[in-house]
C-alpha cells in the first residue's frame, strides 16, 4: 500500500465528453457506482434506499447557492466581474460589505467605485481577510442578498462552458436548500428528489443536516507537488445540536452515518475534531486521516489532482478509488457537478499516509 503521496498520484486522464455540461433530465435519473466492496457494481441512483439499512442516518448539507456572479465596469470603462464569496455585513447599519473574488484586466485602487449591471455600485475597500488576503472587500450600495437575487448569475463551475440559464437556477440547487451562502452546490445532494426522500423515510432511514457554505476555493487547484504544502481555503459551517444528538443516537443503535457529499464530511469531521467553537474550517483531509464520524459517503466524481480526490482516497483507500475511477471512465459515467454519483464505505485502516492539516478559527 502506498504510504506517501504527491500531487501526481491523484491525476487521471478524463475524456472531455464525460464532463457533464447539463444535469440528467430528472434529478434521480443519474447513475450510481456502488464502490463499497472491492468489485464495483453499476446501479441507478434510485437504488440508494435499498442499499441503506433502517436506523442509518443520512446527513445533508442544507446550504443554498446564491447568484454570486456579478458584472460591471470600472470608471475607465474596463469590464469587471465579481464573485461574492462571503457576505460580511448584509444590512445598511453594518455597511453592506462583502468579500469577493475580482476578475479585471487591471486592479483598481481602494476607494474606486464600480458601476455594476443592474444599476448599483460596488466600492472597493481593500483586501480581505487582511491586507495580503486573496479576496477583496467591497461595500455595495444595497442589501447584498437582494442584489444577487435580482442581478446575479448562477456561479457555475469553470468546467461548465455554457452561460447560466433558468434551468441552472433550479437544478444547481438541492431540493432542501435552506441557508443562503454557497457559491458552489453540494453536488452529491443534487440527485435527491422528493420521491427518493420519501422512499428513504419509509425504509426507516433517518435524516439530519449541517450547513457548510461551499466557497469558490473548492475549485482551487493544488499547485504544490508535495501535497502537505497545500493550504486549504476556509469555509463557514455549522453543526446543530440536534444533528450531534442524531449522530450519537445512530451510533448507539448500531446504525451508520452516511454523509451526503464531501462538504458534509468536512463539516462533521471538523466539528468532531474541534467542537462547537469551530465556525470556519480549512481542514485538509488526505490519506492517513482518522475519521471519527462518517461511515459511508455518497459523492460525485471529482477533478484530477484535486483536494477532493485526496479526501475520497483517505476515506476508501487510494488504490480502491483509482480503480473505481478507471471503471467509471471505462463505463462512461458522467463526471463532476452535474454528473453521476458513487457510494463509498470507510476504509478501516487509516494508519498509512500523511497527516491531515487543519486550522480552527
Amino acid at each position: 500500500m502506498k504510504q506517501h503521496f504527491s500531487l501526481g498520484d491523484f491525476d487521471f486522464s478524463l475524456p472531455d465528453e464525460l464532463i457533464a455540461q447539463h444535469p440528467a433530465a430528472q434529478r434521480s435519473a443519474s447513475r450510481l457506482l456502488d464502490g463499497r466492496e472491492d468489485i464495483p457494481v453499476d446501479r441507478r441512483f434510485t437504488d440508494l434506499p435499498g442499499l441503506l439499512l433502517p436506523g442509518d442516518l443520512l446527513v445533508f448539507n442544507d446550504t443554498k447557492v446564491v447568484k454570486a456572479r456579478l458584472f460591471g465596469q470600472k470608471s475607465s470603462g474596463g469590464k469587471l466581474e465579481l464573485l461574492i464569496e462571503r457576505v460580511l455585513s448584509p444590512d445598511a447599519e453594518s455597511g453592506h460589505e462583502v468579500a469577493a473574488h475580482m476578475k479585471v484586466s487591471k486592479k483598481p485602487l481602494p476607494g474606486a467605485v464600480m458601476e455594476m449591471d443592474g444599476g448599483f455600485t460596488a466600492t472597493l475597500l481593500g483586501r480581505w481577510p487582511n491586507e495580503d488576503g486573496p479576496l477583496y472587500r467591497f461595500k455595495l450600495s444595497s442589501d447584498p442578498y437582494a442584489l444577487m437575487a435580482a442581478h446575479g448569475h448562477v456561479p457555475l463551475p469553470p468546467y461548465i462552458t455554457h452561460t447560466d440559464s433558468e434551468d441552472d437556477e433550479r437544478r444547481y440547487q438541492t431540493v432542501f436548500a435552506r441557508s443562503p451562502g454557497a457559491v458552489a452546490a453540494p453536488t452529491a445532494a443534487l440527485h435527491f428528489d422528493e420521491a427518493v426522500l420519501a422512499q428513504l423515510e419509509a425504509r426507516g432511514i433517518q435524516r439530519a443536516s449541517v450547513t457548510l457554505h461551499v466557497g469558490a476555493g473548492t475549485f482551487q487547484p493544488v499547485k504544490t507537488e508535495n501535497i502537505a504544502d497545500h493550504t486549504m481555503h476556509f469555509e463557514r459551517f455549522e453543526v446543530p445540536d440536534a444533528t450531534r444528538q442524531a449522530i450519537a443516537d445512530c451510533k448507539a443503535r448500531g446504525g451508520r452515518v452516511v454523509a451526503v457529499g464531501t462538504t458534509t464530511v468536512r463539516a462533521l469531521e471538523s466539528d468532531a475534531a474541534f467542537g462547537p467553537e469551530c465556525k470556519d474550517t480549512n481542514i485538509f483531509i488526505t490519506p492517513g486521516f482518522d475519521f471519527k464520524v462518517v461511515d459511508l459517503l455518497l459523492t460525485n466524481f471529482h477533478l484530477p489532482k484535486s483536494t477532493l480526490m485526496m479526501l475520497v482516497s483517505a476515506f476508501s483507500g487510494y488504490e480502491h478509488i483509482m480503480a473505481l475511477y478507471s471503471h467509471a471512465i471505462a463505463h462512461r459515467y458522467r463526471f463532476f457537478s452535474y454528473g453521476d454519483s458513487m457510494l463509498l464505505q470507510r476504509k478501516t485502516d487509516t494508519t498509512n499516509g500523511i497527516d491531515s492539516q487543519s486550522v480552527v478559527r
